[in-house]
């Protein structure tokens, strides 16, 4: 099954708009992925620019540092990490928290609101 079924297919599971995070647009990864850290979590603002509006963060809450996120084109996540790949086509204002065992998606209309 192709990425791109997988999150049409994760979008209907969770009645949520699909938007298509481009492969050369970029999003937000922070280092802390890596480690195993768990849960993975991804959030998402509107796109600008040549950004997809995603960040993605393991752990609880994501540090406010200016340089806890890395950008990533959105092309090499499956190199990385397969396995928030099929989130990716949640539109803006939608999360993901996912472990083994566990996937939890919602609405944050607080992520439609411009970044600051």
């Amino acid at each position: 099954m192709s990425n791109l079924v997988k999150q049409k297919r994760i979008c209907e599971k969770w009645g949520a708009d699909f938007l298509l995070a481009e492969p050369t647009q970029k999003l937000g990864i922070a280092q802390n992925v890596e480690s195993g850290m768990l849960p993975i979590n991804g959030l998402r603002h509107p796109p600008s620019d040549d950004t997809s509006g995603w960040y993605i963060w393991a752990g609880g809450e994501p540090d406010d540092s200016e340089d806890f996120f890395s950008p990533l084109h959105v092309c090499h996540i499956t190199d990385y990490f397969p396995t928030v790949e099929k989130y990716l086509g949640l539109a803006p204002g939608w999360r993901f928290l996912i472990a083994p065992d566990h996937e939890d998606v919602w609405f944050d209309s607080s992520l439609l609101t411009a970044l600051g």
